[in-house]
């Protein structure tokens, strides 16, 4: 699988690590992140970059997911989800990591740096990637609601009115 990775100086350090892990892992990892710390340095350009390349590769066939990490992980998911098609979670714990994955069919996983060891990271990490999309209806057709709106703004009706 191919993986985009974008940080900012806050998670500079796990991401370098990171890609080591994933490589080993058999993963083609394309780093979107600073190529050097710089602790006023910022990250939504980094991480569009990476959701970006992950966009293209997935309308391209190839099988790509996107990783951003930050102090907390918040900007990051933020900056991810302004790119069309895009469904970034913000991930803290396993149940998080795979429910990302499979209810919601997160493309790419936000994890704050500055909230976790490095050992949870590769933990949560490797989690999301394994873990599929169920596939279920019920899933399918939120997905689809939230794309309609990004597309065009449609909404189901309100059961209010």
């Amino acid at each position: 699988m191919r993986i985009h990775i974008a940080t900012d100086h806050a998670g500079l350090d796990f991401s370098t690590k990171l890609q080591e892990h994933l490589r080993a892992a058999g993963h083609e990892v394309i780093d979107h992140g600073p190529v050097s710390y710089d602790p006023v340095d910022d990250y939504p350009a980094f991480c569009i970059r990476a959701a970006q390349g992950v966009i293209a590769d997935r309308t391209a066939g190839v099988d790509a997911l996107g990783i951003v990490f930050g102090g907390s992980g918040n900007g990051e998911q933020m900056a991810a989800n302004k790119v069309h098609g895009i469904r970034a979670a913000l991930v803290w714990n396993l149940a998080t990591a795979e429910l990302a994955r499979q209810h919601n069919d997160a493309n790419v996983i936000s994890i704050g740096a500055r909230q976790h060891t490095y050992d949870e990271v590769t933990t949560l990490i490797d989690r999301f990637i394994e873990t599929p999309f169920s596939g279920e209806e019920r899933h399918v057709r939120r997905i689809a609601q939230i794309a309609d709106f990004e597309r065009d703004g449609s909404l189901l009706p309100d059961p209010r009115a």
